[in-house]
C-alpha cells in the first residue's frame, strides 16, 4: 500500500488530541496501544524543513503501526517557519515546543513508561530528535535545557545532521547564519554537537533525493552513530511496509528489551 494511502486511511485513527500551548500548532496526538500499560514511548517529529505546508499527519500511519506493537506513539507538531497555520517557528520556538512535548509526556493521565522515552525523527525532525536527545548536555540556561522528561534512545530517519547544507533553511531556524548566531548553531546543529549521549540509530535510504546518504555516512562516521542503509527514497523510513522502517522498529524492539527493570 502506497503511503499516500496509509496516511489518507490514517484520518480515521486520530488518536486523543492534547494542547501543548496557545498556539494551534503547539498539540500532539497520543496513540494508545491495547492493554493496561505501562507503555514504553515513541516521541515522533515530522520533517518538512521546519516549513507550514508539512505537518505531522504524515507520521501518523507509523504512529498506528507502533501502537500494534506495543508502543505508546506521541504524534508531536511544532511551530513552524511561513505564513498561516503554524508560522511563528524558528528560534527558540520551534525548539521549545519540542523540548515542551516530550517533557509533558510526565503530566499526561495515561499509562506511560518514561523509562523508556524513545524520539524517532524524520528529515528535519531527525535533527530535532537528535537535538532533543542531547538536551541534558546543554548548558544551563539554554533553551531545553533541565529536561524533565530524558530520552532513552534515538531514532534519526534520513535525518538532516548538518545544517550548513541546508542553507537559507537552517538560517532560517536558527535566525541568523553560523557566523551570526554561532552558539544557536552549535547547540542546533548535530554534526557539531556529536553523539547524542544516548543509544542512537541513523536509517538512512541509498536513493534519497532530498537529504543524500552522504550526510548520513559523514555523520556516522565522524561521532561514531551506528548507520543502516536500505534502498529507497526519502519518504521510505516513514513508510511501515517499507525495509527502512523494519530496520529502525526492529531497533526500537531491541532497546525495549534491553528496559533493565
Amino acid at each position: 500500500m502506497r503511503l499516500e494511502l496509509r496516511i489518507a486511511l490514517s484520518l480515521l485513527h486520530r488518536g486523543s488530541r492534547h494542547a501543548l500551548g496557545d498556539d494551534p500548532s503547539q498539540v500532539a496526538d497520543l496513540h494508545l496501544p491495547r492493554g493496561a500499560g505501562p507503555f514504553p514511548v515513541a516521541v515522533l517529529l515530522h520533517g518538512g524543513y521546519w516549513q507550514t505546508r508539512y505537518s505531522k499527519l504524515v507520521m501518523r500511519p507509523m504512529a498506528l503501526d507502533l501502537a500494534a506493537r506495543g508502543w505508546a506513539a506521541w504524534n508531536v507538531e511544532y511551530r513552524r517557519l511561513g505564513d498561516g497555520r503554524g508560522g511563528g517557528g524558528g528560534w527558540p520556538h520551534t525548539f521549545d515546543d519540542v523540548a515542551g512535548a516530550v517533557d509533558a509526556l510526565a503530566g499526561l493521565d495515561a499509562p506511560l513508561d518514561l523509562s523508556q522515552v524513545v524520539l524517532v525523527g524524520h528529515s528535519a525532525g531527525g535533527q530535532l530528535a537528535l537535538w532533543a536527545a542531547g538536551r541534558g548536555g546543554l548548558p544551563d540556561g539554554a533553551v531545553g535545557a533541565s529536561p524533565r522528561v530524558v530520552a532513552s534512545a534515538v531514532l534519526a530517519l534520513a535525518p538532516v545532521t548538518n545544517l550548513e547544507r541546508a542553507r537559507e533553511h537552517a538560517d532560517q531556524l536558527l535566525g541568523g547564519t553560523s557566523a551570526e548566531e554561532p552558539e544557536r548553531w552549535a547547540q542546533a546543529n548535530p554534526v557539531r554537537r556529536g553523539a547524542p549521549g544516548v543509544p542512537a540509530l541513523v536509517v538512512h535510504s541509498t536513493d534519497d533525493e532530498t537529504v543524500p546518504v552522504a550526510r548520513s555516512r559523514e555523520y556516522a562516521a565522524q561521532h561514531g552513530v551506528p548507520l543502516v542503509e536500505t534502498a529507497g527514497r526519502h519518504r521510505d523510513p516513514i513508510d511501515p511496509s517499507s525495509a527502512a522502517w523494519v530496520a529502525g522498529v526492529q531497533w526500537l524492539e531491541e532497546q525495549r528489551s534491553l528496559d533493565p527493570r
